[in-house]
């Protein structure tokens, strides 16, 4: 990726934590990279692996979600849901040959402002390492807006999408 050229990532923050961490860097005025946009949900065990593909799809080079630490969910068990869909996407991102550095979670509590600033750098020196996401033709063929407009259809486009 060149030098002036900043990687995208958008970030899936749970509201009760990792925003409230963000919130805590900000007012801090603790320096960041500036390459993410963040997108607060009320849990981690909210995000839809959708999200994540919609995302790349529409042109993020990184994904990061975090959650509360395992066994401080606000409720009770969102972030072991998001655990076990975060693997899933690992795998599905491999398959689909996009590097699965390219997504990425943490756990991180609400007075962890700091811890919030070093994963956004480190993630950003991954990116920029890896260089700008380019879909394999197979994951250009993916049309999510089908998806959104057509729940049924989805099984269709990702069957079709995974073995183009």
């Amino acid at each position: 990726m060149p030098e002036d050229t900043q990687p995208r990532i958008l970030a899936f923050f749970c509201n009760w934590c990792t925003y409230t961490a963000a919130d805590l860097a900000g007012v801090s005025r603790m320096k960041y990279a500036a390459t993410s946009r963040v997108v607060r949900v009320m849990c981690s065990g909210r995000i839809d692996p959708q999200f994540v593909l919609s995302a790349f799809a529409k042109g993020a080079d990184g994904v990061l979600i975090g959650g509360c630490h395992p066994g401080d969910c606000h409720y009770i068990s969102g972030n072991t849901k998001c655990l076990r869909r975060h693997r899933l996407l690992k795998r599905m991102l491999a398959d689909m040959g996009i590097e699965p550095e390219r997504l990425r979670l943490e756990w991180i509590s609400a007075s962890e402002g700091d811890r919030v600033k070093t994963v956004i750098n480190e993630m950003t020196a991954d990116l920029k390492r890896l260089g700008p996401l380019k879909l394999p033709e197979r994951c250009v063929a993916w049309d999510v807006e089908a998806i959104d407009e057509e729940p049924d259809h989805a099984e269709a486009v990702a069957k079709e999408a995974v073995h183009a």
